[in-house]
């Protein structure tokens, strides 16, 4: 593993993973060099080459003949981890963009609404979506409304990879959107896991604050088989993925009305909305403030991997047109 990426021939080899990971398509070395400029390293395609036989021997990259090369998801963790030093609150910053540009007006029903994004397996996907209709069924989700894509399809900023399904689930930004198009700026605190008991919130067990993080909380507690949602759906038991809001104490009547609003058009993330000031789930809130849970997007998902399901996870992977979206009961 690359260590900072400290050395010269490391940093120039982690702004080449970059550069491959930014295409969708193979790229040759030339078009390699000619992108590496605008990242102010200029390299011959002889020593591009060079850093690529480096790369290929790692297996961070793939060569693909003539086509050039693809990377790898080798390659796509060591970028990460490389760079994660620089991305400490890039999810906080993701959260405020696609909040910005969410228009979805849950009267008229249209406008762009936040996705996730999933990609199973095309043998899986049947299985998968089994294993998620409990948590759709128990309400444990921002919305049934979902999109389904194929390979070579899109969903948000994302294709749809080689033998995969893509499928897109409502994210808790779309929430944060819409407030904010109702006057409300939401602060998103942290993402967390959140104790069921009885079908009711109980505490937060674990919490990653945005602000603190280059990767979304969803994806890492997911990986690390945190959440019980499945048992949650069945039993009214468990532990299921929420986030935490705050807003302005003066607000919370806009922020009442408007989640009547978002339930009427299918959108039902809202777990819970505090009081002025008032501790919520065990957490507390600023003064002046109140509390606001939000259900995670991806715990229909999460069952699916509790349920020995292979996914790969995109949260807050994009935008799509509320049009696009379909309920789950009709796949």
């Amino acid at each position: 593993m690359v260590q900072g990426a400290t050395s010269d021939a490391e940093k120039k080899i982690i702004v080449i993973l970059k550069v491959l990971s930014e295409s969708s398509e193979p790229l040759g070395s030339i078009t390699i060099a000619r992108e590496l400029e605008r990242h102010g390293i200029f390299l011959s395609e002889r020593a591009v080459r060079y850093h690529l036989r480096i790369t290929d021997e790692r297996g961070y990259t793939q060569p693909l003949g003539r086509d050039g090369r693809m990377i790898t998801p080798h390659g796509l963790e060591e970028l990460r981890m490389a760079l994660a030093p620089d991305q400490v609150g890039f999810i906080l910053e993701r959260l405020e963009l696609l909040a910005f540009r969410t228009t979805f007006d849950p009267v008229r029903r249209t406008g762009q609404v936040v996705i996730n994004t999933s990609l199973f397996g095309q043998d899986e996907f049947k299985a998968a979506l089994v294993s998620m209709k409990e948590a759709f069924k128990a309400g444990l989700c921002v919305s049934d409304l979902v999109a389904v894509a194929s390979e070579g399809e899109k969903l948000g900023d994302v294709v749809v990879p080689s033998g995969k399904v893509g499928l897109a689930t409502m994210c808790s930004v779309t929430i944060n959107g819409v407030l904010l198009k109702a006057g409300v700026p939401a602060e998103s605190r942290f993402g967390g896991v959140l104790e069921i008991t009885n079908s009711k919130p109980r505490r937060f067990v674990a919490i990653i604050n945005y602000g603190g993080t280059s990767l979304d909380p969803s994806e890492q507690y997911i990986r690390a088989r945190m959440t019980s949602v499945g048992e949650a759906a069945r039993t009214g038991n468990g532990r299921i993925l929420a986030n935490f809001r705050e807003v302005p104490a003066p607000s919370r009547s806009i922020v009442e009305e408007t989640v009547a609003r978002l339930k009427e058009a299918g959108i039902s993330g809202v777990n819970v909305l505090g009081n002025t000031s008032e501790p919520v789930c065990q957490i507390a809130v600023g003064l002046n403030r109140v509390g606001v849970v939000l259900l995670g997007g991806l715990n229909p998902v999460a069952a699916a991997v509790e349920a020995g399901v292979e996914v790969e996870n995109i949260a807050e992977s994009g935008i799509v047109d509320f049009q696009q979206l379909t309920s789950v009961w009709q796949l």
